[in-house]
């Protein structure tokens, strides 16, 4: 009963996200809830939501203060040479962009960390998506595939996890698995440019002048042949500074204007410069994602602030401390130098708090669906059910049937769940027909590019919403496209002898 109960649950939870019958805070909420109840341990809800919120809550600090963070990197410029990188290759031509977002979010990528990955690049790229009326969709959608095969790198969870569950060591796991990875980044790479020419033809070519004439006002949430409305997408002519994922810039129609009001960067009105002249702009030979002459830069800063995210990110890799207490200290030092006098901070606190608030109020919802999801027991006989599901003789090729149930596993239940519950019972079902450890560890990992478009990955969230895009939109965009990523995956790991 409890293994039905869970999947209904689940299920119940997309249909209302994904037709917008619920916002997904409230689903997260009330969902769960409601099924603790049906399942007669509606007297544990307090228990469980408590236990689920002292779980996440760790989590939920990291973004916080990761937010505000990398929040004020992307403000001081810290990031501007790599954008300014991609965006020369992007131009005005959607294909690029589409393939630059792809390239950014794997690049940025490398620090381990989905949220992070994800504010940078949507803030990067959202003013071109927003002034050449392109799909937000497929940028959420390439920028979570793309991360969701980065996040197989050993500080990045999955693979730790993995290790951890199966008492083997990362390196074994991994490094045999880069051939296989890599084919997953190529997929990926090849979806943005078959997506970025589905773009290119939907808008045409456009030269730079064009572009920078057409206004900005108006976003559609489009899923390629045709489009919908994104919902609380909204930017109205009088604009709304500071918002997540960014806000209209009012009567201007400058693409520097738009990207300092963009999400996860310059939020507050005053960052724009009134000052500039549009014909300056008109006769600039790039798009400019992030205005360079916003007064929140420091220029003289750049070396410090580059040397303080690289110990921060060494850190991290290093285990030195907790990754909330890195990133606390790091957003308080970052705070301190780059901005010392105390109206500064308060201002760019107050330019990311849309942000923080979004995404920690979307964390805590989540912490009251895994609560109830593991404290009724309802993820261990799901695990179970599924286990119990493989036939016999699908013994010998257990790795293939581990990387086929990684993808609705990990999509469905968070990576602790699935690595620490069900992967031991996956590899010593397939020791007994022969299947090593490692081949079970390794094809635990292809589902990841799904992973991370999981209900219940916190980044994600930040993702969508940074984007201003409807929590349904992107999976029903995306979801296909990062199973076949993963998939991709897989057939390499079983063509290259990984698995």
């Amino acid at each position: 009963m409890l293994t039905i109960l869970g999947f209904a649950m689940i299920a119940t939870f997309l249909v209302l996200i994904m037709t917008k019958k619920m916002s997904p805070i409230a689903a997260l909420v009330l969902i769960p809830a409601l099924f603790c109840v049906a399942v007669g341990q509606g007297a544990q809800l307090g228990d469980y939501v408590i236990e689920g919120v002292g779980n996440l809550a760790p989590t939920a600090a990291m973004l916080m203060f990761a937010i505000v963070y990398f929040g004020v990197m992307i403000d001081v410029g810290l990031f501007d040479p790599i954008v300014r990188g991609i965006l020369k290759f992007c131009r005005a031509d959607p294909m690029r962009i589409v393939v630059g977002t792809a390239v950014l979010a794997a690049i940025v990528s490398l620090d381990g960390d989905g949220s992070t990955t994800f504010m940078i690049t949507v803030s990067a790229m959202y003013p071109l998506y927003k002034r050449l009326k392109m799909s937000l969709v497929v940028m959420t959608g390439v920028a979570a595939t793309a991360n969701g095969v980065m996040n197989t790198l050993p500080w990045g969870g999955p693979t730790a996890r993995a290790a951890t569950a199966l008492k083997l060591d990362a390196s074994e796991i991994f490094v045999p698995m880069i051939p296989a990875l890599a084919m997953g980044l190529l997929a990926v790479f090849v979806l943005a440019y078959v997506l970025g020419l589905r773009e290119r033809k939907r808008l045409g070519m456009l030269t730079l002048d064009e572009a920078l004439a057409r206004e900005p006002e108006q976003e559609t949430v489009s899923t390629g042949a045709g489009s919908m409305r994104g919902g609380s997408t909204g930017t109205g002519s009088t604009g709304s500074t500071g918002s997540t994922g960014g806000s209209g810039s009012g009567g201007e129609d400058r693409l520097r204007k738009d990207a300092s009001a963009s999400g996860g960067g310059t939020g507050t009105g005053t960052d724009a410069d009134p000052a500039a002249d549009p014909a300056d702009e008109a006769d600039n030979d790039e798009f400019q994602g992030l205005d360079p002459n916003r007064p929140t830069l420091r220029p003289k800063l750049y070396w410090f602030n580059a040397g303080l995210t690289a110990a921060l990110l060494t850190a991290m890799i290093m285990e030195l401390m907790p990754i909330p207490v890195l990133f606390l200290l790091g957003a308080a030092l970052a705070l301190t130098v780059n901005f010392p006098h105390m109206p500064d901070q308060r201002a760019r606190i107050a330019a990311h708090a849309d942000n923080v608030l979004n995404v920690s109020g979307m964390v805590f919802a989540a912490a009251v669906f895994t609560g109830v999801l593991t404290g009724t027991g309802m993820v261990e006989h799901m695990a179970d059910w599924v286990v119990g599901a493989v036939p016999d003789a699908m013994g010998p090729h257990m790795a293939i049937v581990t990387g086929l149930l990684s993808l609705p596993l990990t999509y469905f239940m968070s990576n602790d769940g699935f690595y620490f519950g069900v992967l031991p019972v996956l590899a010593e079902a397939g020791a007994a027909h022969g299947v090593s450890p490692l081949e079970i560890a390794r094809a635990s990992l292809a589902g990841q590019a799904l992973h991370m478009s999981s209900p219940l990955v916190p980044a994600v969230y930040v993702l969508v919403g940074m984007a201003k895009v409807e929590f349904g939109d992107h999976t029903r965009f995306t979801v296909k496209w990062a199973v076949l990523t993963s998939l991709v995956v897989l057939a390499a790991g079983v063509l290259f002898g990984i698995m």
